[in-house]
């Protein structure tokens, strides 16, 4: 799963890293999907009984990982939304979605 989670932050770093808008919106999105992978490595995988408070189990889950996954998909679904209408407005005002065309630094 390491190995998927570097692999998923490769991708996403050479995205962010090209010219254009479409490509860094989604290389944030695939860093995003890393972190969730990341997160969900990290608590790991318990065995027990759900947290609820009368169960006679030894051995509980822990919810907060889910939790923060699912909190984490909502926010990379909302930001990315948010980046596409903001890019295409771009787009159709300026004529480009080249970063570097955006900032006037193109030679011409």
């Amino acid at each position: 799963m390491s190995i998927v989670v570097g692999i998923l932050f490769a991708i996403g770093t050479y995205l962010i890293l090209s010219k254009t808008l479409l490509r860094i919106i989604l290389g944030t999105s695939i860093i995003g999907h890393g972190v969730n992978l990341l997160i969900l490595t990290m608590g790991g995988l318990k065995k027990g009984g759900p947290p609820i408070i009368g169960l006679n189990t030894q051995y509980f889950t822990d919810p907060l990982p889910q939790a923060l996954i699912l909190t984490a998909i909502v926010i990379n679904f909302a930001t990315t939304a948010l980046l596409l209408v903001l890019s295409y407005r771009a787009y159709a005002v300026v004529g480009t979605d080249n970063v570097e065309q955006l900032r006037g630094l193109e030679d011409e």
